[in-house]
């Protein structure tokens, strides 16, 4: 019989509403594989073994309330949580407790999750790593700043758990952690109640060890269709591959890995070609640090004057960093995102996807890194919906992928994409360098 805390979203649905176990059984398993593992992976920030059991028992005792009954989930600690404390990753914030729950937990809880607890996040969701180590090899980083939510998945602690991304902090973790991440469109899933830390970049999402989760998911947040039709095989879907100006950056394995997805993506009937980006393009990982900083320094601005010995030696500098940067520089990158934002719908007019690395190599062997957000930051400037997809191992035997992107709100559409690529790369033989 499979352990029910390695069932997917939908499995663990099903086997609830089926009756073949109930709500309490499925997040005793979940948090049974936590107590394992908890100790070295340190994936959560808060957990009440208890009061999960208790939510568990009342969804027992009641009606299904939605697609995610019974389900267990874990919710990154820069959202906030009425019934437990949301910190944000910061000791200024210690025991904080919200009177609210942020929009996407609240309807997940509507919709019958049960919230396991608060998973790790780096320093306000910047790049401060906090205790979370790769459940791949503890010795590595998971990434950041969603760290203990790819973590807890990657590890079969619970099946799904949010977090956020602000330039790389849903793909970078899910690429470390080998799991399936998915950063919406920004402005495409409700944020409030999720701290800001550059609100012109920031975007909800989510991890999951299956990518048809996705879309169940999303059918609880935005009202999708949970079960999308998927695209005929006679219709392959057009592919874009992007190097970047950054392509030298990426360790050998992400490079060939990306090529090699290309490869069999044409191989299976995809029209896979290499796009001519806009103009400034190649200054977008630069742009979005520059309006990150500048957004960051403001936002943050009552933490900085009043408890600058609590933060860390990162934070302040990213503070002093958008302090110094003059509005004019802040404008001219907000003019040239725009502009670029305009050619890229363009250029996506001829193409469904794009695939690009999802990070530069393995996770890094350190624990005092998040590892190098370069992929990632211009996809989230360009607020285009991305997803992270598992396709191999590098030569440390850690997971590598490819990063996904489709056109801005039309994420359903790139689930659809990514699962027929998913299908075909998987089909053909993930590729381990």
């Amino acid at each position: 019989m499979v352990n029910p805390a390695h069932l997917d979203v939908r499995e663990a649905a099903h086997a609830v509403a089926s009756g073949e176990m109930s709500a309490e059984e499925l997040a005793r398993a979940c948090l049974d594989r936590i107590s394992a593992r908890e100790d070295e992976v340190r994936a959560f920030e808060y957990l009440d073994p208890g009061y999960a059991l208790d939510q568990a028992r009342n969804l027992g005792n009641g009606p299904r309330l939605g697609p995610l009954h019974g389900v267990p989930i874990g919710i990154k600690d820069t959202y906030d949580t009425a019934d437990m404390t949301t910190a944000y990753g910061s000791p200024i914030y210690e025991g904080n407790r919200p009177h609210a729950d942020a929009s996407a937990v609240a309807l997940c809880r509507a919709a019958g999750a049960v919230i396991v607890g608060k998973t790790v996040t780096t320093e306000f969701a910047y790049w401060s790593p906090g205790k979370t180590r790769n459940p791949r090899n503890l010795d590595h980083t998971p990434g950041g700043s969603s760290s203990g939510s790819a973590a807890a998945v990657a590890d079969n602690m619970l099946p799904l758990a949010f977090g956020s991304q602000t330039a790389a902090s849903v793909i970078r973790p899910a690429a470390f952690c080998g799991v399936f991440g998915y950063k919406a469109t920004r402005g495409g899933i409700d944020s409030r109640g999720l701290l800001p830390l550059a609100p012109t970049l920031d975007s909800p999402g989510f991890f999951t060890r299956a990518l048809g989760d996705i879309s169940l998911v999303r059918s609880v947040l935005v009202g999708d269709d949970p079960d999308p039709a998927p695209r005929p095989d006679d219709s392959p879907p057009r592919v874009g591959l992007v190097r970047t100006v950054h392509w030298d950056e990426a360790d050998p394995v992400s490079r060939d890995l990306v090529e090699d997805s290309a490869h069999r993506l044409a191989g299976a009937g995809a029209p896979v070609s290499e796009p001519v980006m806009p103009d400034g393009f190649q200054h977008l990982a630069e742009i979005q640090n520059t309006i990150m900083a500048f957004e960051i320094a403001r936002g943050f601005a009552w933490e900085y004057a009043n408890h600058r010995d609590k933060l860390s030696d990162t934070f302040r500098e990213i503070v002093e960093t958008g302090l110094s940067t003059p509005y004019d520089d802040y404008v001219s990158a907000i003019t040239t995102a725009d502009r670029c934002r305009a050619g890229l719908a363009a250029v996506m007019e001829d193409y469904d996807v794009l695939i690009a690395p999802s990070a530069v190599g393995e996770a890094p062997a350190e624990t005092g890194s998040t590892g190098n957000p370069l992929f990632s930051r211009m996809w989230t400037l360009m607020y285009l919906p991305s997803v992270h997809l598992p396709t191999g191992s590098g030569p440390n035997g850690l997971p590598v992928g490819i990063q996904a992107m489709g056109r801005c709100h039309r994420d359903s559409q790139l689930v659809i994409d990514a699962q027929w690529m998913w299908d075909r790369l998987v089909s053909s033989g993930t590729r381990a360098a």
